[in-house]
């Protein structure tokens, strides 16, 4: 039998990554493993035992190729001809938190429990956040692999 984790073993750690230069795709996976707890060796499919994430300075994320300007998020008003899009330099302009948290949405599975573990990521512009007293773990994203981040030359 395998042994799942109970309600009151779960551990929620805080990691903080700073965004700045950072590919999205590789970050919001990187981002959903966490908020599910896969990282973790008690991985529990039905609980949310997954971490909180920080992510900072979300206005200088970067896309890979032409996507951040052909790129295009579609949603429908659910009436006749009410389908919108937009692309990433347009929501940038307005909301560049929501780039990331629709990619983070797109890998979790759907369902109660991944609505759940998407309200443990917290995305703020600029380098300041309000999350200090949790004392968050600082994961060095670039340092993980070199294709991580995009260099500026």
């Amino acid at each position: 039998m395998t042994p799942f984790i109970k309600k009151n073993e779960i551990k929620n750690n805080w990691l903080l990554i700073n965004a700045e230069n950072v590919v999205v795709g590789r970050l919001a996976a990187y981002i959903s493993k966490a908020l599910r707890g896969k990282n973790k060796s008690q991985y529990t499919p039905h609980m949310d035992n997954g971490d909180f994430v920080v992510v900072t300075n979300i206005e200088k994320i970067k896309f890979t190729g032409k996507k951040f300007t052909n790129k295009k998020y579609y949603r429908h008003s659910g009436h006749p001809g009410g389908l919108k899009t937009t692309t990433p330099l347009i929501l940038m302009k307005k909301k560049p938190e929501e780039i990331l948290k629709l990619a983070v949405r797109r890998m979790l599975p759907s369902g109660p429990l991944a609505k759940k573990q998407l309200t443990k990521l917290k995305i703020y512009k600029g380098a300041s956040h309000p999350h200090e007293s949790q004392n968050p773990k600082i994961i060095d994203f670039a340092k993980i692999n070199s294709k991580n981040c995009i260099s500026i030359n």
